[in-house]
């Protein structure tokens, strides 16, 4: 699967964070809570987070007790990190080269919501994986693919088949984001998704698709009205496929 170009996102990440911290934003009231509860206990975990953003859920991990964590991100939007966290700016195409990840391994790797990013989704997996210690897991979300395929058919009058499979790049601005940045898109299927984690060498060990909790939905009735008709994001813990000579090791 091709990525999305970086340069727009340069421009978009402070809008970005600054949408994810509305009181509404489905990150706060659907993804992160759903994010954390798949990472489970950080305690003396190492965590590094391709495409941290502002770094702001690696330093909730650091406060939680996660160590020695480590945020890449290109657009250099940083917070202040608390002690224990350091962010990088640096692309999450080639993580073995941004500095200081040399010969590093991490318990959690975190791909949330910037795998599409990638410039070569396998290739950023693979040399992911290679960074995961022994019971490490790669956390990976994505958006339903449904759901963007569903809004191009509306937007061009074609049927929801039609959309979702078609291979051809579209394009939309993010009017909660920036509406003057223009975003390109390839489309993917869920067949793309778990072909792309098998060629990583990567296997499935949870797949989540969060709802929101009843009493946040009777709150935010225009969020849940979303989720409904556009289904949301798709989250994934992956871990690394063992060959036969790695299990014979143990």
């Amino acid at each position: 699967m091709s990525g999305d170009a970086t340069r727009p996102w340069q421009r978009l990440s402070s809008g970005f964070e600054e949408a994810r911290a509305r009181e509404d934003s489905l990150d706060r009231l659907v993804e992160w809570p759903a994010q954390r509860e798949l990472l489970g206990d950080v305690t003396g975990l190492s965590v590094l987070d391709a495409g941290c953003g502002n770094g702001a859920k690696l330093a909730q991990l650091a406060t939680e007790g996660a160590v020695d964590c480590v945020g890449v991100d290109l657009s250099e939007n940083f917070i202040e990190p608390p002690r224990g966290v350091r962010l990088v700016l640096g692309d999450l195409s080639d993580l073995a080269a941004v500095p200081g990840l040399s010969g590093r391994s991490f318990d959690r790797i975190l791909f949330l919501q910037s795998f599409g990013y990638a410039a070569d989704g396998v290739a950023a997996l693979r040399t992911a994986r290679s960074m995961l210690t022994d019971d490490g897991f790669i956390l990976l979300t994505r958006t339903q693919p449904v759901r963007h395929a569903l809004e191009r058919a509306e937007q061009n009058g074609t049927s929801l088949g039609e959309e979702y499979f078609s291979t051809d790049a579209f394009s939309y601005r993010h009017r909660t984001w920036d509406e003057h940045v223009t975003l390109t898109k390839r489309p993917y299927t869920m067949s793309d998704l778990l072909n792309t984690f098998s060629a990583a060498g990567l296997w499935i060990d949870t797949t989540v698709e969060p709802q929101m909790a009843a009493d946040l939905a009777e709150r935010y009735p225009h969020k849940k009205a979303v989720l409904d008709r556009y289904l949301g994001i798709l989250m994934f813990r992956l871990r690394p496929l063992q060959t036969p000579s790695s299990t014979a090791a143990r």
